[in-house]
């Protein structure tokens, strides 16, 4: 794939993307629209539905009662004024004279002549109608004679039926004359009505149309005066999630969304005042930490130089401290020497809360690192050390140390043995080596060190809290030899060096405290600045 394709295929992805983007963000607008669409739709078709069945039912019985009684009336006038046995050309004289009345029907008579035989007389109309237009059941209901009854008085009468031949709607009616003799068939084409009510339905589908359209228009103006406030409110929203605790609405009028921007408006102002007063509280929290720590540094110091003499009074043979009383000094001693590490903890802790430390990176060899901090400690001979030299990365030594010494010391004393740590490093993403470079030499990257135990592990419910500051495992022994800030400094020096720390358990058994930290901390900083820079280039130019 070429470049210009590969920029066409990103430009069509984040044209795409916009697309989706604007949907997603005027998808109440829509749903707006789509429901006042959908309701007038319902209201505009059940009402044109309804006015088009009673216009059409108005239409075809009007024409149907009127051509019905037209048909009746020439068959009692000029049917009825037939012989008994009328010839083929009486009937077919008086067919083409009930056929021009007003109504403009075709006729077809059925009688039979003096000789017996049946006889049909037929107005000619219509392609010539004849019996076989008639429908069968429609001639059984008209030849079929009733009973004279109370409840009837005459044994024929006069029936009818719509029918449809060739797309085109006719109105057929027959009867026979009482006292019997002739019997006359109808036959009207309804055409002309269809029209009439196809020129309806067109006129009733424009005023759905034209109602659809109206009701479109209207909701997105509705949804318009109803969604600016609700966006004007999204809008201050995000800014006070960014930070902007000093974001206010512009409320007017007196509907629910005003009342909803004035509880907005009291809200923000009272989280502002609580963040305002934490934030107080917070600094003097950390002032008075850091000015305690400072201040017990003074006594600290004298006590720990006594202390110091103390216990070389413990070490030296045949001195004069009383042996009744020896228990009691190496307690004085341990809990200085305690309490002198949690006023250096505390005293970091507050250098990072309030963003005073500073790295001083230089150029090391990790392992020559690591193996000068258990040598400091007297650990070489409790930890398996598996790194090679030649592993450099430019970091804060100090920094680093503290790192080290939490995860071994931590490792020693609440893992089990072996305690072993390991040193690999990680080429930067798309990095590639030259023929000839050495592996150290390659720039970026990171460096991963793991620090594995085989005790019993962390428990499950330890785990997400291990970093937490002044957290201890076991609730019952609140008193140890930690502070429960170690493994919080140890990672808050990771994160000032762009790395981190992880903590997860292996499937062998034990706890692997796993440290990645950049090889280049001075170059992963300049990056993000840079970083940093071409974002806001682009939020300009966009």
């Amino acid at each position: 794939m070429t470049q210009e394709h590969q920029e066409g295929g990103r430009g069509w992805s984040a044209a795409r993307k916009g697309v989706w983007s604007r949907l997603r963000f005027t998808s109440l607008r829509l749903r707006l629209v789509v429901v006042f669409g959908l309701v007038a739709l319902t209201a505009a078709v059940s009402a044109s539905g309804i006015a088009y069945w009673l216009n059409r039912e108005s239409v075809l019985t009007r024409t149907q009662d009127a051509v019905l009684r037209a048909f009746e009336q020439e068959m009692q006038n000029r049917a009825g004024a037939l012989p008994e046995h009328p010839t083929q050309d009486e009937l077919q004289r008086t067919a083409g004279q009930m056929a021009n009345s007003s109504q403009r029907f075709a006729v077809l008579l059925v009688a039979e002549n003096p000789e017996g035989q049946t006889v049909y007389g037929s107005s000619g109309g219509l392609n010539g109608f004849s019996l076989g237009d008639v429908p069968e059941s429609l001639r059984e209901a008209v030849t079929e004679r009733l009973k004279v009854t109370s409840n009837n008085k005459y044994p024929h009468h006069l029936y009818w039926q719509r029918i449809v031949e060739d797309d085109t709607p006719y109105l057929v009616a027959g009867a026979q004359l009482i006292g019997g003799g002739t019997t006359g068939y109808m036959l009207k084409s309804l055409e002309p009505e269809e029209k009439d009510l196809g020129s309806l339905a067109w006129s009733l589908g424009i005023a759905t149309g034209l109602a659809l359209i109206g009701s479109a228009l209207l909701a997105h103006a509705a949804a318009t005066t109803v969604l600016k406030p609700v966006q004007r409110l999204g809008a201050a929203a995000r800014r006070l999630g960014e930070g902007k605790l000093d974001t206010r609405l512009r409320v007017s009028g007196t509907d629910e969304l005003a009342d909803l921007s004035r509880t907005f408006n009291k809200a923000a102002e009272a989280l502002e005042k609580r963040v305002a007063d934490m934030a107080a509280r917070d600094e003097a929290s950390r002032r008075f930490v850091a000015d305690m720590s400072h201040e017990l540094r003074t006594p600290l110091t004298a006590i720990t130089a006594v202390t110091e003499v103390l216990e070389e009074e413990l070490e030296f043979e045949g001195g004069g401290i009383d042996p009744m009383i020896q228990p009691a000094v190496r307690l004085v001693v341990s809990e200085t020497r305690r309490l002198n590490d949690l006023v250096e903890n505390l005293m970091e802790v507050t250098r990072f809360d309030a963003g005073t430390a500073r790295l001083v990176l230089d150029d090391v060899d990790v392992a020559d690192q690591i193996t000068a901090c258990m040598d400091a400690r007297a650990w070489l001979d409790a930890v398996e050390l598996d790194a090679a030299r030649g592993i450099h990365a430019r970091i804060d030594p100090r920094r680093l140390d503290v790192i080290l010494a939490n995860l071994i010391g931590n490792a020693l004393k609440h893992g089990g043995s072996p305690v072993r740590v390991s040193v690999r490093e990680e080429p930067a993403e798309g990095a590639e080596t030259t023929d000839g470079a050495e592996a150290g030499d390659v720039p970026g990257g990171s460096v991963v060190i793991r620090v594995r135990d085989h005790g019993p592990g962390i428990p499950e419910d330890v785990l997400p809290h291990v970093f937490d500051r002044f957290y201890k495992a076991s609730a019952s022994r609140p008193r140890s030899e930690g502070s429960g800030l170690g493994l919080s400094i140890a990672l808050e020096n990771a994160h000032i060096h762009g790395g981190e720390i992880t903590a997860e358990n292996s499937p062998d058994g034990g706890a692997v405290f796993t440290l990645r930290l950049p090889r280049d901390v001075s170059a992963a900083e300049s990056g993000e600045k840079a970083g940093d820079a071409g974002d806001e280039g682009a939020e300009g130019d966009a």
